[in-house]
């Protein structure tokens, strides 16, 4: 099926082969319809995407907004919460009374929850009409939410740049955050085995596969940081490795300030430091998605949705054959760019 959007979205989207979509929601069996690839670098997304694509392709982008965009599993919520932080000079308070779901959108959330999984939370939740509101509320999709908003919007996407506002950079501030992709399939597999909107149900190395395959959500994973890094002069535009953010994380703060304009003290930048620790962060309820948990959307196993927070712990998941291929794939995608992971140089 080519793509039946109108021209409000210039983009091209092709569903999956039918024999591979199959395939791919026997393991993934939160998704009921199939998957979708959209444009030239062939973005890997639920069927659903195309009720949403000009949604937010077209979105209003506002010149106070600040976006916070990352592949998954990059460091994506410890950059929100450092970014909100700088960009609200250290609102301690706000930051723990409000959750960050709450104070971030995330943009194309709702094209990740198939109607049948509506349904069943619907179902699960039904005894409360509190949760059913917050359910409702929770799967809305964000530009309906944004829209409404009067207050500074700070927007979480994990879409890559060419399929957000085309006048993003030029209105907005965006701040990506990057990180070896063997640390973010690691953590990803632990969160998509989790979210019931992914309900992955296999072991690691057949979600490597699928993953360097680019037969997972928002993959091609190179192409998406490639995207973001040949803008990383922008000045609009703010380019952080995780690895960065684990090595010196009052440099990450104020390269964050300057960024936004915000200077803070020694003292000040050490107390932030620690509020975003991650044994800290690691027991914020503000950050690690108790709604979803609340919900059932999250799978509530003990862990929080703030893992370790490690760098280099793939080497716990890696044999010999899955290191020398992820090398082998590692360097055919950065041949072309001059794109390095600053732990790899």
């Amino acid at each position: 099926m080519e793509n039946s959007i109108n021209n409000n979205f210039p983009i091209e989207i092709k569903d999956v082969e039918s024999k591979t979509a199959e395939e791919l929601m026997k393991f993934f069996t939160g998704e009921h319809t199939g998957f979708v690839r959209v444009g030239p670098k062939g973005y890997f997304l639920p069927h659903k995407y195309r009720q949403e694509a000009s949604n937010i392709y077209n979105m209003e982008v506002r010149p106070s907004d600040i976006f916070v965009t990352s592949y998954p599993r990059s460091g994506t919520t410890w950059t929100q919460e450092l970014v909100w932080m700088v960009a609200n000079d250290l609102d301690y308070e706000t930051s723990n009374a409000i959750p960050l779901t709450e104070r971030y959108p995330f943009l194309e959330f709702s094209v990740f929850v198939h109607p049948v999984m509506m349904k069943r939370f619907h179902d699960e939740n039904s005894d409360s009409e509190r949760k059913i509101k917050l359910l409702e509320w929770v799967t809305q999709p964000a530009t309906e939410q944004l829209a409404l908003m009067t207050k500074q919007r700070f927007i979480k996407s994990h879409l890559p740049l060419s399929l957000l506002p085309p006048d993003l950079l030029d209105t907005a501030k965006v701040v990506y955050v990057a990180r070896d992709p063997r640390d973010v399939a690691v953590s990803f597999y632990h969160l998509n085995r989790a979210m019931r909107t992914q309900g992955y149900i296999d072991d690691f190395k057949k979600y490597w596969k699928f993953f360097i395959s680019d037969l997972h959500h928002w993959t091609p994973y190179f192409e998406h940081l490639k995207e973001s890094w040949e803008k990383r002069n922008h000045p609009n535009l703010l380019f952080l490795f995780y690895e960065e953010l684990s090595k010196d994380l009052p440099k990450a703060v104020r390269r964050v300030a300057d960024f936004l304009g915000k200077s803070f003290t020694n003292e000040e930048i050490a107390k932030l430091c620690e509020h975003l620790s991650i044994d800290n962060f690691k027991n914020n309820k503000s950050v690690n998605y108790d709604v979803m948990k609340e919900l059932g959307i999250l799978i509530s196993d003990g862990q929080s949705f703030i893992r370790k927070g490690k760098a280099g712990g793939w080497r716990d998941y890696f044999d010999e054959e899955m290191e020398q291929e992820a090398d082998k794939w590692m360097e055919k995608n950065l041949r072309d760019t001059d794109l390095r992971f600053p732990h790899l140089k």
